[in-house]
């Protein structure tokens, strides 16, 4: 329960017990506040009785953190995609974290750093270890970490 001046903001079921605590508390009361979630699940009867007592009962919308970038911000983001600027240039020049530009533009993130070996090279550590290489050799042959080879064969 959080209380401002003659109003109460309740997260909770207003059930009976919950209703006399509050008045007890709080007699100079005028407004309870509340998710439209818990509204939806009091009782009309104890809005009545509250609304006799000169108490209203209203839900509150929009509770919660404020957004920290607004329609300007998604403004600037659209103008300079359509500048041909990519995700990364719009979060370096307007500061704001890539997540977030990924966000406004409603695209999912690209994937995460580009494989350290090609295609071709992956296909040739496959084809000798089927050939009857062992991994040491092929690490020779190839030039490439044990461990690397290894993660090459278990990649699907």
């Amino acid at each position: 329960m959080i209380l401002l001046d003659h109003e109460i903001y309740v997260n909770q079921p207003l059930t009976s017990h919950k209703i006399m605590e509050i008045l007890e508390e709080n007699p100079e009361i005028e407004k309870i506040t509340c998710p439209p979630s818990i509204y939806k699940r009091i009782t009309p009867r104890y809005i009545e009785a509250l609304s006799k007592l000169g108490v209203k009962v209203e839900p509150v919308t929009k509770k919660g953190r404020p957004k920290k970038y607004g329609e300007k911000d998604q403004e600037n983001i659209n103008n300079m995609l359509k500048q041909g600027h990519t995700p990364q240039e719009i979060s370096v020049n307007l500061k704001i974290p890539l997540k977030t530009v990924y966000y406004f533009i409603k695209s999912p993130l690209k994937r995460g750093r580009k494989p350290k070996y090609s295609f071709k090279t992956e296909q040739k550590v496959k084809f000798m270890h089927d050939e009857g290489y062992s991994v040491k050799e092929i690490s020779e042959i190839l030039n490439i970490p044990l461990r690397s080879v290894y993660n090459l064969l278990n990649k699907e």
